[in-house]
């Protein structure tokens, strides 16, 4: 699964350097008139703008939150069947939080890029985490029973010759 926190990190931080290389902050261009834009946008806070200005306080969090991630999640070796939708989850959650991390560590702010009009700005790394959330929350949801039986239930591929 390491290779999906890559992925998520790697996408993140393109997309907001593309943003801040081709956008002036506060500039914003439609993608889909009057529903989707692309709007370059600083934020010194956390989620929704929460938190304005406290970055240290969000970086700590942060690292806690990934090194409690990384000891939790990841020092298993082997994953069971039952256990994927859990750690492809909880790496889309560690590489949304490193993205994000790495902004503020580098830039002392997080690019944010992906405006609805309707929802705060946001951008590659909140997708993640907020999905991997999810995810987290549909895997804790459906019991373990219930897991083994979906499980069961999926075809197998035929035999190799």
């Amino acid at each position: 699964m390491t290779f999906i926190v890559l992925v998520v990190f790697l996408l993140d931080q393109a997309t907001k350097f593309w943003i801040a290389s081709t956008f002036r902050v506060g500039q914003s261009q439609p993608i889909i008139a009057e529903i989707v834009h692309l709007t370059y946008v600083r934020n010194t806070g956390g989620a929704f703008g929460l938190f304005k200005g406290w970055v240290p306080l969000l970086i700590l969090i942060s690292l806690v939150a990934i090194v409690l991630i990384v000891r939790i999640a990841f020092m298993q070796r082997t994953v069971s069947p039952r256990r994927r939708l859990g750690r492809f989850a909880v790496s889309l959650i560690l590489g949304g939080a490193l993205g994000n991390l790495a902004d503020r560590l580098h830039l002392g702010y997080v690019v944010d890029f992906l405006d609805f009009r309707v929802w705060p700005v946001f951008n590659v790394a909140d997708i993640a985490i907020t999905c991997g959330v999810g995810f987290l929350i549909l895997e804790l949801l459906i019991p373990p029973r219930r897991r083994e039986e979906v499980i069961e239930r999926q075809p197998n591929p035929p035999p190799s010759t």
